[in-house]
């Protein structure tokens, strides 16, 4: 197999040099014969273009194999999307008034006058009419006498004025509450590329997608291979193995990108 594969690429280096990286030029291969026109011993006639030869395959040391990495991000799809609401309650005071009727006692006489007069008065005139002359006059002071003490027990004996009914403006605070809700958050449910779902909160509305994490890709290898002591370096899209295979001079590999050094 391994004969086979270096034929293949012997074939590719000759008709398709653009797929091989060019290293120093090889020596002769030890034992290489060039033959002239002249015929052998049976007529037949050996080439003389050396190009007509079978290249000679040789093998380059790989020294180092360094992966080139890329990062890319990860989305995951939204399939949900729920508003987190915040509620606030504002208090406003304010005062309400009304008008209330309410009663009243007036003040009280004066025991000593208001009472005394109106006994005396009322006592007087029951005592003038009983009697005749001097009789009549004595009736009359003492119905006066005497309807006097009365009345002024009576006023002494009198709880409190007259009740009257009168209109004020009572006042008191009330407080004025009313509610209000905003939008401060959003719950978001989403789809992982592998299936999995999940749910985190975002400060804004997402739209079909959302970043997730980051993706790191090998995007191919910087290669450092040995060729007669001297070290280069290609870009391959597949990791390599030890040895990479030189066929006339040139390292092929139909993975090479560029080289440097």
């Amino acid at each position: 197999m391994l004969l086979g594969g270096v034929a293949v690429a012997a074939y590719s280096s000759i008709n398709h040099r653009d797929e091989a990286v060019a290293v120093p030029a090889a020596q002769p291969a030890i034992g290489a014969t060039q033959f002239d026109a002249s015929a052998d011993a049976q007529g037949r006639i050996a080439p003389t273009n050396p190009e007509l030869a079978a290249p000679r395959a040789e093998y380059a040391d790989v020294v180092d194999v360094d992966p080139v990495r890329t990062s890319s991000p990860r989305y995951a799809q939204v399939i949900g999307v729920d508003p987190v609401k915040e509620t606030s309650t504002t208090s406003t005071p304010r005062q309400v008034c009304n008008d209330v009727v309410v009663q009243e006692r007036l003040p009280e006489r004066d025991g000593n006058v208001g009472g005394t007069v109106a006994g005396a008065l009322i006592g007087g005139l029951v005592g003038n009419q009983v009697g005749a002359g001097n009789g009549k006059k004595l009736a009359t002071v003492a119905g006066a006498v005497g309807g006097g003490f009365i009345g002024n027990r009576v006023d002494r004996n009198h709880v409190g004025g007259r009740v009257v009914d009168r209109t004020e403006q009572q006042c008191h605070t009330v407080s004025d509450r009313s509610s209000s809700s905003r939008t401060v958050a959003y719950n978001v449910t989403f789809r992982n590329p592998d299936g999995t779902t999940g749910t985190q909160r975002m400060a804004s509305r997402p739209g079909s997608r959302i970043k997730i994490g980051t993706d790191t890709n090998v995007a191919g290898y910087d290669v450092t291979y040995r060729y007669q002591g001297t070290e280069h370096t290609v870009r391959m899209n597949e990791r390599p193995g030890s040895q990479l295979p030189v066929i006339d001079g040139r390292v092929v590999t139909s993975t090479a990108v560029a080289s440097r050094g």
